[in-house]
């Protein structure tokens, strides 16, 4: 064979290597054709990685790319180790980490309940829990003004009930049985790095429509992922009666005005609540009036940490 033969032979084959590479790259227009591959049985058709078009599925021990993707529903994980350039690979069986919880081992992908309330799954070393029983929050209300969640005999989810109950803490007044009490809401006790999916509710519907009450909700979201009922205090408008009075007269005097949507305190004022006190003076934003009988709920809330002077010494809400 001739040089001119042989250099005509490695450019060719050079350009055939050439185009296989490139055909596994993700290009910059996707084309695709028309109609769907036709995938084996058992052969799932999936979205490319370069979310471009509908591929079959590589299985293990075949070619895999960017555009010709492993079944990953099978746990396989394209392997570029013998590729320089990382764009083509083999499928191959990714076993993933096992995870360890109080003791016992669970493989990767391995469904457990550590007790009757979770069900858990093992996640390449990560542990994702979701709660069994509901973690739905009873307001106290007129009809039941301190409501207990109680174990029922035989049953592992706790339910509502409404006992009578004496006045408790200023802050933890509507603790709730079923869970831990924390007497105020903590902005720095989260640790990201936990095996722990946060859960959080909304906050409730305040328990005064004037003047200081109680809002609860019920959260994981502390250094123990453990599911407790946290309280702020909250104040809707002020009991004032000739505050309500001059709002009104001011709205009675815009035409076509109903409502005022907002109020916001004209002097600095101090917090009370039961025998405390705020050591600092804030000018909090309430909620208006409306002259035609509707009432005015607040839509945006914000919390914040205030510290009170009480008979005991200083407390913070």
């Amino acid at each position: 064979m001739t040089n001119l033969s042989q250099r005509a032979l490695f450019v060719f084959f050079a350009a055939q290597v050439f185009t296989i590479v490139c055909s596994q790259v993700c290009p910059r227009s996707c084309q695709c054709p028309k109609e769907p591959p036709m995938c084996l049985p058992g052969v799932p058709l999936i979205l490319d990685d370069c979310v471009c078009c509908l591929v079959c599925a590589r299985q293990e021990g075949q070619g895999c790319s960017e555009m010709n993707p492993c079944d990953t529903r099978k746990g396989l994980q394209c392997e570029y180790a013998a590729e320089v350039h990382r764009r083509t690979g083999i499928c191959a069986a990714h076993e993933g980490d096992v995870c360890v919880l109080d003791g016992s081992v669970y493989q990767n992908g391995q469904t457990f309940f550590p007790s009757c309330k979770y069900q858990c799954m093992c996640r390449d070393g990560q542990i994702a829990c979701v709660p069994r029983c509901n973690v739905d929050v009873m307001l106290p209300g007129p009809d039941c003004p301190t409501p207990r969640r109680v174990q029922v005999p035989g049953e592992c989810c706790k339910k509502w009930v409404c006992e009578p109950q004496a006045e408790a803490s200023a802050l933890g007044g509507f603790a709730m049985a079923a869970y831990r009490q924390e007497e105020t809401v903590r902005f720095d006790d989260w640790d990201p790095s936990l095996n722990c999916i946060e859960q959080t509710t909304e906050w409730g519907a305040c328990s005064q429509t004037c003047d200081m009450g109680v809002s609860t909700r019920v959260s994981n979201k502390n250094r123990r992922c453990e599911m407790v009922k946290q309280s702020r205090l909250c104040m809707i408008r002020p009991c004032d009666h000739q505050q309500e009075q001059t709002q009104l007269t001011q709205l009675t005097q815009k035409r076509g005005s109903r409502c005022q949507r907002m109020v916001r305190s004209d002097a600095a004022v101090h917090l009370s609540y039961k025998n405390c006190t705020s050591v600092q003076v804030y000018k909090p934003r309430y909620c208006g009036s409306c002259t035609n009988g509707r009432c005015c709920t607040p839509h945006r809330t914000r919390t914040a940490l205030v510290e009170f002077q009480c008979a005991k010494g200083l407390e913070t809400a």
